[in-house]
């Protein structure tokens, strides 16, 4: 059956076991997910990859069947998902398992699937599209989170922060927590505090510029360089953000080593990488070896000691690491 974005927080969840998510706004619907179904079922969720599942299903049938699965009720993410996993979701409602809860997520799904068919014409099935946000239900969002919170702020501000995020929700989301942890300490919010707090509007090409650069995607990571104008600061930002990126993919490769199985190391990391984050991790992680990346975390660390003692070439020392990293394995290592 259909049900609107707006009517699931009403919607009686104990009588529904299998949802689809399906549509571009996938910040909502992450936003959606923690909000009015990881606090019922924290303590039990597991995330899966619809080809990791896929490649092991009958070991998942038959831990689920033979209920060995189940200490009780889990709550079960299935990522990435298309026509191919309506099989397995038909057998389990058949098989009327009820002791689990299912939320599908999916790109838009037009009218043809059968996923989305299959789901919207059965009675024991809840499907929700996610529309992309606009202005308005953007300005809403910012406006309920600084009600909730009893802060004051002028339109300006929420104009601002919704500007400064392209309007994108996960990176308003960002934004906000910054905002809301300063005003803990500061009573009163300013425009002038905001615009300190926020990333210029430029900074969400950061993690992109960083996964690129580390894919060895020559062409994509010119390009962000060549549109950015970025300040010491910034260039902080960045190396600190390979410097996490790195770290992750550290952790993944001696996992990986261990469990030979990608789509098993990706989607039990934790923090979890969101969907739409694997492939280029599964680039990168075969493109360097271990020990480039230990390499590259030893030299990230030692330029922002050098780019603090020489700010005023800040950019040319960071651009001439990133160039060098685009070319193959450094002979160094």
């Amino acid at each position: 059956m259909l049900i609107k974005v707006n009517e699931l927080k009403r919607f009686k969840k104990d009588s529904i076991n299998f949802y689809l998510f399906h549509g571009p706004n996938t910040g909502l619907i992450e936003e959606t997910i923690n909000k009015l179904f990881k606090p019922i079922f924290s303590k039990n969720v597991i995330s899966y990859d619809e080809t990791e599942l896929l490649n092991n299903i009958n070991l998942f049938k038959e831990e689920i069947f033979n209920k060995s699965f189940f200490d009780n009720e889990k709550f079960i993410i299935i990522n990435r998902a298309s026509n191919k996993i309506l099989d397995l979701i038909e057998e389990l409602i058949e098989n009327k398992i009820t002791d689990l809860k299912i939320i599908i997520k999916a790109t838009a799904l037009d009218k043809k699937s059968k996923l989305r068919n299959y789901f919207e014409k059965n009675k024991s099935t809840v499907i929700t599209a996610f529309y992309e946000d606009n202005y308005q239900s953007l300005l809403q969002m910012v406006q309920n989170i600084f009600r909730e919170k009893n802060i004051n702020v002028s339109n300006e501000i929420i104009n601002l922060i919704i500007e400064r995020s392209k309007g994108n929700r996960i990176n308003i989301t960002n934004e906000l927590d910054k905002i809301l942890s300063y005003s803990k300490m500061n009573n009163k919010i300013k425009l002038e505090d905001v615009i300190k707090l926020t990333n210029l509007s430029e900074n969400y090409n950061i993690s992109e510029l960083v996964d690129h650069n580390l894919s060895k995607n020559k062409k994509k990571t010119i390009n962000i360089l060549n549109e950015n104008n970025l300040n010491t600061e910034e260039n902080i930002l960045i190396l600190r953000t390979f410097l996490n990126k790195l770290k992750k993919l550290k952790n993944l490769k001696i996992n990986l080593e261990k469990n030979k199985n990608i789509e098993q190391v990706l989607s039990s990391s934790k923090p979890p990488i969101f969907w739409k984050d694997k492939e280029i991790v599964k680039q990168q992680l075969k493109t360097l070896s271990l020990t480039e990346i230990k390499y590259l975390i030893h030299r990230v660390n030692d330029l922002e000691l050098e780019i603090k003692k020489n700010n005023q070439i800040s950019d040319q020392i960071l651009n001439n690491f990133i160039l060098e990293n685009l070319k193959s394995t450094n002979s160094a290592i």
